[in-house]
């Protein structure tokens, strides 16, 4: 039983030219930022990282071995390390990420597989929870290299949650919003209003 969270930060990070998890953001990482929001919600938080790749940080670790899988591989690696029923995955890059969104999607995923939003007419897939029942098909579609996760998604036939169940806990539904390119990095440094921050290039 039990309710984890799962960071996934294995990712090359081309588009952003470095490892986003460990860009500075005020006076904490993507990277921790992220871990400390979803501590507030459950007590099993794990960070999904590839196979070598130095994390720095106090972190409880799963690595990921599937290297260039993306995010099935991720997810995989998480479920099977841990302990809890269910889990609310993430990128380790969503600095706007509301701890009531994540209470929400975990409560509407009770009796169900998985439960992912659709935002903007798009399925949040690493932004969803999913049951650690659902590691057998993980498995399966990386062994037939159905990589994607919307292939999971609807191999279990997830509840879909909808932006309106989702507006009262986070009104412009900033917490889908990520951070993929030095672009959209500095604009979350300035609306999060965070000062005085230095260039990590």
């Amino acid at each position: 039983m039990g309710e984890a969270a799962l960071v996934l930060c294995g990712g090359f990070s081309r588009r952003m030219g470095r490892d986003k998890g460990t860009l500075p953001f005020g006076d904490e990482t993507l990277l921790e930022r992220t871990v400390r929001i979803v501590g507030e919600v459950v007590p099993e938080v794990w960070v999904v990282a590839r196979e070598g790749q130095g994390v720095r940080g106090q972190f409880r670790i799963a690595r990921d071995p599937a290297e260039g899988l993306g995010p099935l591989a991720g997810l995989a690696a998480g479920l099977a390390a841990m302990k809890a029923e269910r889990a609310f995955l993430t990128s380790c890059d969503a600095p706007f990420l509301r701890p009531a969104v994540v209470r929400r999607l975990l409560d509407l995923s009770r009796g169900h597989a998985a439960a992912v939003p659709l935002v903007g007419g798009y399925h949040m897939t690493t932004a969803a929870v999913y049951a650690r029942d659902a590691l057998p098909v993980a498995r399966r579609l990386l062994a037939a290299r159905r990589l994607r996760p919307l292939f999971l998604v609807e191999e279990l036939k997830a509840r879909i949650v909808t932006e309106e169940e989702l507006h009262d806990v986070d009104p412009a539904l900033e917490s889908f919003r990520n951070c993929n390119t030095p672009e959209e990095y500095w604009k979350a440094l300035r609306d999060a209003g965070v000062v005085g921050a230095v260039d990590p290039w």
